[in-house]
């Protein structure tokens, strides 16, 4: 073998080894664990090229430096197809791992709860403080979130799901509302196609007004259709319902925590101890359990029903016995105070 022959030999084993030690060193980098020690959450933006995206990654502490990210992407283009968004980094994931979730487009979900019985501006500022949301919504623009579901503002509360619900980075506070909504409209109208006969309601909506305040008396299960039968007889024979949560509703921000006699005498719109029937519209976001109510109370004569000191009520016939209740109630009460 001549000397040329020997040296280009030489030159292919050289390379042969090169190619070979680069391929073992990337796929060791891909194998490679993120340098977090808990979960992260990374934002990739729009535009973003790989140069960008592996500085991201280093000074962020995400992967270690490294001069073989480039060649990896090379190596594997279907790593290379990363999308902008914002993701979930587990720890123990590795720079495959991370660039596949990119590449999947499969962004973080995150979490907001909205809960049975609170009110629309108790959920405007839950979404306030959730994170990643995309805030259009303050409590002085309600007219904005009306005209997206096409309603009147006076129509927005108990008009939305509660639940809780899952979204991606920069979802907008009036989708996730919109969502909300949709899932409420969908139940309501099942639940009224399916109701009791003959129940003294006009429309649905009196019907998830009936279920606002059922969702604010009582948090008892199988308390919910008795509830909704009280008031179900009293709207039958005429009487008012004078129910406190309504009262509540109707003071607004007024209300410190404490009902005098003067709040239950004092007329507003909401305040069934002056008005007769239902209120103009709900006062809170009712779960399922109180449509359910709300469209198959309970056959009872029951007209009245207080509190019995152990987390649910005492339901009588008459104002004698309701008397009675509330005096055992008022006893149990003070009993209790004193210990």
């Amino acid at each position: 073998m001549t000397r040329m022959k020997k040296m280009v030999a030489t030159a292919v084993v050289i390379a042969g080894l090169a190619a070979a030690f680069s391929y073992w060193q990337i796929k060791r980098f891909a194998d490679t664990p993120l340098t977090i020690s808990q979960e992260t959450i990374y934002t990739l933006p729009a535009g973003s090229g790989r140069v960008v995206l592996e500085a991201q990654l280093e000074s962020q502490h995400i992967i270690p430096q490294s001069i073989w990210f480039g060649p990896l992407l090379k190596l594997e283009p279907s790593l290379a197809t990363f999308k902008a968004g914002t993701y979930r980094l587990d720890k123990g994931m590795t720079v495959r791992q991370l660039l596949q979730l990119l590449a999947s487009g499969k962004e973080a979900q995150f979490p907001v709860r909205f809960v049975e019985g609170s009110r629309l501006k108790e959920w405007l500022a839950e979404l306030r403080k959730a994170p990643y949301i995309k805030h259009t919504l303050s409590d002085d623009q309600l007219a904005t979130l009306a005209a997206a579901l096409k309603l009147d503002v006076s129509q927005l509360e108990g008009s939305f799901y509660p639940d809780t619900y899952l979204y991606t980075a920069n979802t907008s506070d009036v989708a996730l509302l919109e969502r909300a909504h949709a899932r409420m409209n969908k139940l309501v109208d099942e639940i009224w196609q399916g109701r009791m006969a003959n129940l003294p309601y006009k429309t649905p909506q009196d019907m998830v007004t009936m279920a606002s305040i059922i969702e604010k008396e009582t948090g008892v299960s199988d308390e919910r259709a008795r509830v909704a039968s009280v008031f179900i007889n009293r709207l039958r024979t005429g009487m008012k319902l004078q129910t406190d949560p309504t009262v509540i509703y109707g003071m607004g921000d007024s209300y410190t925590g404490t009902l005098t006699r003067k709040d239950l005498e004092t007329p507003t719109a909401y305040n069934t101890y002056t008005i007769s029937g239902m209120p103009p519209g709900p006062i809170a976001m009712p779960g399922r359990a109180s449509l359910e109510a709300a469209a198959h109370p309970e056959k009872t004569n029951y007209l009245y029903f207080v509190a019995d000191g152990k987390g649910g009520h005492t339901f009588t016939t008459n104002l004698a016995s309701h008397n009675r209740a509330v005096q055992v109630y008022r006893l149990a009460m003070k009993e209790k105070n004193e210990k």
